[in-house]
């Protein structure tokens, strides 16, 4: 199994080598803040099974425990590694090039979740 994705303007790729741990929405607030969205939607994969194959993302330390990868050219945000678990690999579902093969299969955080969203 193999998944690919990267950046809106293509400076940035990367590649999946083995099955994701996880599909999640995340409803905290820093993912709301960080990507102007509602909620943040997550594929959570094994750091050995992620690499880069084009360009070199900008980070952002966004909170004591994570850093987010984004791409300067368009400002896609790509990827969030937490210190909690540095193992893993958190990246943007909208980022990959079919995210319709991981829906996400729970919310995490949904005591910040907007009172507006729909529960499923």
């Amino acid at each position: 199994m193999a998944a690919t994705g990267g950046c809106f303007c293509g400076a940035i790729g990367y590649e999946i080598s083995d099955a994701p741990l996880a599909s999640v929405n995340c409803h905290c607030t820093m993912c709301r803040r960080t990507s102007a969205a509602p909620f943040v939607s997550w594929l959570v994969v094994d750091k050995a099974h992620f690499r880069y194959t084009r360009g070199e993302p900008a980070t952002l330390k966004s909170s004591t425990d994570g850093t987010r990868y984004f791409c300067t050219g368009c400002g896609t945000p790509v990827v969030c590694i937490n210190a909690s678990h540095p193992e893993w690999v958190d990246v943007t579902l909208g980022s990959l090039d079919d995210p319709n093969e991981f829906p996400p299969d729970r919310d995490v955080y949904d005591d910040t979740r907007l009172s507006w969203l729909p529960r499923a």
